[in-house]
């Protein structure tokens, strides 16, 4: 396996973990964001449809991480999924929409989504 597959195999790996351990609490948090930054969530189906979007990323992640050369093809949406959060956080923080606490981890997932760019560029053939 050459250094550029072994790259790629930890980047997705790591962004998986993370993911994992960032989305799953969120599961039991709704009162406390609620309480945190009102107002409340108004649109539940809203919010948990997106925390069980984002982990499925996650277990996406994780397969591409076991196969980066077979996989490849899903990386270009794995950078889609990091770029959206990480653009519109961007833009929301901009208008003043949006605490820096939001706006940190998706600083995170812009990060991710250059090592997701460079992951795809390495593992071609």
């Amino acid at each position: 396996m050459s250094s550029s597959h072994t790259f790629a195999r930890r980047a997705f790996r790591w962004a998986g973990i993370y993911g994992l351990i960032v989305l799953l609490p969120q599961y039991f948090l709704e009162g406390q964001i609620g309480r945190d930054f009102p107002p409340a969530i108004t649109h539940p189906e809203h919010f948990y449809g997106f925390i069980g979007v984002a982990l499925a990323w996650q277990f996406a992640f994780l397969t591409i991480a076991r196969d980066p050369v077979r996989f490849r093809p899903l990386m270009l949406p794995a950078i889609l999924e990091k770029l959206s959060f990480g653009i519109a956080a961007i833009v929301l923080f901009a208008m003043g929409r949006i605490p820096l606490l939001v706006l940190a981890p998706a600083l995170v997932d812009l990060g991710l989504a250059t090592a997701f760019a460079a992951a795809y560029r390495s593992t071609r053939t």
